[in-house]
């Protein structure tokens, strides 16, 4: 097994990680110097090009989750899993993409929205709706924990250091810096990081061609002889991917309501015009379909794995990617990726941090505040990342220290609530010209009392067991949604027309 953690390949890692964050830090400089507002802070005073934009949504849409932790679903549960998490899902985002992107931005213009909390409560005129969804947004610091932790899993083994300190290291120097860059830094690195997914996206997709070369009956033949449930579109075995239902059905539900997410669906707000709109969504496209196919090489890890051992120890989940590139390639090879699996993290990071915080310094504290104006709203910003830190920090540390079978399912069940209460309010906004606010606000109230109903009340067949799927609460509780939504709507319209 090659090994990162000798002396010289300890040395080489710093001093790649110091390189790493001095490219980073330069970038963060240079934008802060044009960060003079929270609306700089939030879209950004540089003209980025569509083809940067489309590269930083790329890079911000698939994180830690796609290239860390996904991939150990794949081995423990086979194809199953791929078509969910690489088929599916990424065929409902990429249309939803598509057709929402172009809607949101439309009408952001008008309004002068900055985050989903107040482009809903500015075009159903309720501040009370844009307080509701700013609180919501919060849930999305589980999708941050998820991705500390995955880097934490990738850069403790290459450094051979405790995760406590290399947690404590990520999160001071990835939130210290985006106190100041915003948008104006985050695209610029975002970009880079794009950039290099792809070289280590080719990479790692490539490094398992020997198994389908090989003599002995190839990867699917091994996999079979394995297990032979890792080979089936559906696996019954798996607390995930069991059925028809779970695999295609809530996957692609999930992937349509997936871009309303605060990082995800106001990228295409940095445009600064609709010329460049189809450039962009062409990039980031095309980029997001060979990331989603990176999880694929949960199926390498899985032959090399056979057993999920590492170590004379059981395998986790959220370790089989990190375990892969250590004992697959070269240790100068393993040092390159680590560095890249780092910034598929870090990517989506900045995104979340910047997106989160100027939610809650724009929609949760500047509305509480009423009629007094904020004095120096960046400052108060900064003060906001910094305790987003702290939380992060200690929910991270328990992910660690007293894992479940994945910290994926954590930041999937907050993730997917959030969202699927954001998803038919955004729908009837962009598509409903003459919508009642009470219309979305039912839809949204809907989806998450059934969706943590459904997933803590362990409702229906897929709940009982020991691992449940936020997939299911989330694809019901957005057809509840829907079929809520709906009927008020019908009933307002109804009751205006006879007025």
């Amino acid at each position: 097994m090659n090994n990162l953690a000798t002396p010289g390949m300890l040395i080489a890692v710093w001093v790649c990680l110091a390189l790493y964050a001095g490219v980073i830090l330069f970038f963060v400089i240079r934008g802060a110097r044009k960060t003079i507002t929270m609306a700089d802070y939030a879209t950004g005073t540089f003209q980025f090009s569509p083809a940067a934009i489309g590269l930083s949504l790329a890079a911000g849409m698939t994180s830690a989750a796609t290239f860390i932790i996904n991939p150990g679903f794949i081995a423990y549960y086979g194809i199953s899993a791929f078509l969910s998490m690489a088929v599916f899902l990424p065929l409902g985002a990429l249309i939803s993409l598509v057709i929402l992107s172009k809607k949101f931005r439309k009408i952001g213009n008008v309004i002068q929205a900055k985050t989903i909390a107040q482009w809903l409560g500015t075009r159903f005129g309720s501040n009370g709706f844009r307080l509701y969804i700013a609180f919501l947004s919060l849930l999305h610091i589980t999708f941050i924990v998820l991705i500390c932790v995955g880097l934490t899993q990738v850069l403790s083994k290459a450094l051979d250091a405790d995760v406590v300190y290399v947690l404590t290291g990520i999160v001071v120097f990835t939130f210290g810096y985006m106190m100041f860059g915003g948008a104006n830094s985050m695209v610029y690195t975002n970009m880079i990081q794009a950039l290099l997914k792809v070289v280590v996206a080719v990479i790692i997709l490539v490094s398992g061609y020997h198994f389908f070369t090989s003599g002995d009956g190839g990867l699917f033949t091994k996999l079979n002889a394995i297990d032979p449930q890792l080979t089936k579109a559906f696996n019954p075995s798996s607390p995930l991917y069991r059925d028809f239902f779970e695999v295609v059905i809530c996957q692609f539900i999930v992937g349509v309501a997936i871009v309303c997410q605060p990082h995800i669906i106001t990228r295409s707000m940095l445009l600064k015009d609709d010329k460049g709109m189809n450039k962009f969504l062409t990039v980031a496209i095309v980029l997001l379909i060979l990331f989603f196919a990176v999880v694929f090489a949960g199926l390498y890890g899985r032959l090399v794995f056979p057993g999920l051992q590492y170590n004379n120890g059981p395998l986790p989940l959220d370790s089989v990617m990190s375990a892969y590139v250590v004992t697959s390639f070269t240790p100068a090879m393993s040092l390159f990726l680590v560095v890249g699996l780092i910034a598929s993290g870090v990517a989506t990071l900045e995104s979340l941090i910047q997106s989160i915080s100027t939610t809650i310094t724009s929609d949760i504290i500047k509305s509480l505040a009423g009629k007094n104006e904020l004095k120096n709203e960046l400052m108060i910003n900064r003060v906001v990342i910094g305790l987003m830190a702290a939380i992060t920090l200690l929910i991270s540390y328990r992910q660690l220290v007293h894992p479940e079978l994945s910290v994926g399912i954590l930041a999937q069940n907050g993730v997917y609530a959030s969202f699927s209460a954001a998803f038919v309010p955004l729908l009837f906004g962009m598509f409903f010209k003459d919508c009642h606010k009470a219309a979305p606000i039912v839809a949204s109230l809907v989806a998450i009392v059934v969706h943590f109903s459904v997933y803590y009340g362990r409702l229906t067949p897929y709940m009982q067991g020991p691992v449940r799927n936020p997939g299911v609460a989330s694809a019901i509780a957005i057809l509840c949604s829907i079929v809520a939504g709906g009927v008020v709507y019908l009933v307002t319209k109804r009751k205006t027309v006879l007025a």
